[in-house]
């Protein structure tokens, strides 16, 4: 079922156990393809699992995926664009929902294009604990493994002038919304 351009949603991250881990109160969605989703959101609450808020800084531009394990978050800060990328189960949408299984690995990419990958040790405590099989994480490794190859290569969601875009797509939705 094809979304509407201008939707709104919200986000629900989980860990592989089914707990909720944690949840943003909006994206608007930007665009949507075959292989992914876009959305964007500024100033957005966010709900951690044991009931804490707090509200992001910059404005974002989110890439859910289809059939990759992970997804990329574009950030605007001052000096540059930053990507948060979480290693995560392909999305779900349920009743203007979006649903991954967040599986802390994380890669983080700077202005720069340097990187560096993050919470192996919460990865690997947390493949103990909730029994991740062989083929998940082979499955993740490879995910990581090609997510590091498009931020080297400067492609999809890191080719120059793809989070711009999107950027501007989502200040001129919020301008006619208001």
């Amino acid at each position: 079922m094809k979304n509407n351009i201008g939707e709104r949603f919200i986000i629900h991250s989980y860990k592989h156990d089914g707990s909720i881990h944690r949840a943003w109160d909006e994206a608007v969605l930007l665009e949507e393809n075959d292989s992914y989703l876009v959305f964007g959101n500024e100033k957005t609450k966010v709900t951690e699992s044991d009931g804490r808020t707090w509200k992001t800084k910059e404005p974002a531009i989110i890439y859910f995926f289809k059939d990759n394990w992970y997804n990329v978050i574009g950030q605007y800060k001052k000096d540059g664009i930053y990507y948060y990328c979480n290693i995560a189960s392909p999305f779900v949408i349920d009743d203007k929902t979006i649903k991954y299984i967040d599986y802390d690995l994380d890669l983080r990419v700077f202005p720069d294009g340097a990187f560096k990958v993050l919470d192996r040790g919460e990865y690997n405590y947390h493949k103990a604990k909730m029994n991740y099989s062989a083929d998940i994480d082979k499955i993740l490794k490879y995910e990581l493994s090609n997510l590091i190859d498009l931020a080297r290569n400067k492609k999809g969601p890191f080719a120059k002038g793809k989070v711009e875009n999107y950027y501007q797509i989502y200040k001129e939705y919020k301008a006619r919304v208001k």
